[in-house]
């Protein structure tokens, strides 16, 4: 006879199920929304929050690091920042909630509200998708009450950046934003992560991002919140014929950070370029974990990573790159290479490649490493001071990563977040 123990709720869970209680009620929805909600949170509390016994959470046990929940309400209102980019037009979602009209957008871009849809039950959550390592997409579904939906026409070519603004004074925010890029399109789009204050916040943000048959996509995600912000994010992208995507991810601030990336190449001659630079310091725990498939012939993905790792911080990153018996001709190619610069700082990285085809091209690599003595000495020896010397060093490191960009108001843009956290941390 097998006896089950009852599993014991942490004080984040036992948090989250009150607030799950009282805002169910207040949380827009239809009454089909509504059931999906009660099915996304029971199947996230069915065992607790995920720990180092979920493979895809072996690094990342959130039962543990998620010690407290803050209160569903921000204390005060978040303000409106100024754009990564001076042109950029600015979508702000200020404490999980669209803070003003939809109006002066690009010609051939749609914006439409996900609350609207989630209310008149339009909205997809995809409440199917119950296995427990979704525990972001379960715990977005449960709670998400605002986004924007975007569309980009057929042979639109956008030049303005589109940003995704999200601001945090507080409490918790649930967003979900799907989009879709529509045949032979190209535009940018900037999701972007702050929190204005140094109160406690809980954000949760899953984007849905179809790049249609021979579209040109970007996507930059900049997550820079307070040093007592969780940040669990999640972006899910389907490449069609001929399509390309280039994602670029910074993640430079945050207290615990999970950002997952979810991509399937469906089809042919399509091309995902991914990029990420983490910086990491403090206590911080920051975990990057990729899920890339291979799903047709003739396809090509490369992914580059940097991380900086400072103090008692902790960085993680998964990339698992799965190639279907279909897929010859694959073409995919993955590096993490990590700077630890202190003794108690700590990172894992776990690259993987599971292929069933045999007329591929596909390698992975990853490096753990100090700065190079030799390259340290080469800049003091003409005269830079040594923390000026490492200075310059790291921020080479990682500033190669985003130079990748054609854009250049949004490569200084980027090198300006990087710069200016080095500042504050190195």
């Amino acid at each position: 006879m097998n006896v089950q123990s009852k599993i014991v709720k942490t004080a984040a869970e036992e948090a989250l199920s009150e607030h799950f209680l009282n805002a169910l009620g207040s949380l827009p929805g239809s009454p089909a929304v509504v059931q999906g909600r009660d099915k996304m949170f029971d199947a996230l509390m069915k065992n607790g929050l995920p720990t180092r016994r979920v493979e895809a959470w072996h690094y990342t046990d959130l039962r543990r690091l998620l010690g407290s929940v803050p209160a569903g309400a921000a204390s005060e209102d978040a303000s409106l920042q100024a754009g990564l980019v001076e042109n950029a037009k600015v979508l702000s979602i200020l404490n999980g909630q669209i803070s003003e009209e939809i109006e002066g957008l690009p010609e051939g871009v749609s914006v439409s509200s996900f609350k609207d849809a989630l209310a008149d039950g339009a909205a997809d959550l995809h409440f199917a998708d119950t296995e427990f390592d979704d525990a972001i997409g379960q715990l977005n579904g449960a709670f998400v009450s605002d986004g924007y939906q975007i569309e980009i026409d057929a042979d639109a070519e956008i030049e303005t950046p589109i940003e995704l603004q999200f601001v945090q004074s507080g409490g918790q925010a649930h967003s979900r934003t799907p989009v879709v890029f529509g045949e032979n399109s190209s535009a940018t789009l900037i999701e972007r992560h702050l929190a204005s204050d140094d109160a406690e916040v809980l954000v949760s943000s899953v984007s849905h991002v179809s790049v249609g048959k021979g579209a040109q996509a970007r996507w930059i995600i900049v997550q820079a919140q307070n040093e007592l912000a969780t940040h669990l994010g999640q972006v899910n992208i389907e490449l069609a014929e001929d399509a390309k995507l280039e994602l670029y991810v910074v993640n430079a601030g945050g207290k615990l950070v999970r950002q997952e990336i979810v991509a399937d190449v469906k089809g042919s001659n399509a091309d995902l370029v991914l990029r990420g630079v983490n910086l990491l310091g403090g206590n911080s725990h920051t975990d990057v974990t990729l899920k890339l498939g291979h799903n047709v012939p003739n396809t090509t993905s490369n992914e580059t990573f940097r991380n900086v790792v400072f103090d008692k911080a902790k960085g993680v990153f998964q990339g698992q790159i799965k190639v279907a018996q279909i897929a010859q001709k694959t073409d995919a190619q993955m590096a993490c290479n990590t700077l630890l610069l202190s003794d108690d700082a700590d990172f894992s990285a776990k690259p993987e490649l599971e292929i069933f085809a045999d007329d591929v091209i596909c390698a992975h690599g990853a490096t753990v490493a100090d700065i190079d003595p030799a390259h340290l000495f080469y800049l003091m020896a003409r005269g830079v001071s040594e923390k000026s010397a490492r200075g310059l060093l790291v921020k080479g490191f990682v500033a190669e990563v985003v130079e990748d960009l054609e854009d250049e108001a949004i490569v200084e843009a980027l090198e300006g977040i990087i710069s200016d956290w080095l500042q504050k941390n190195g």
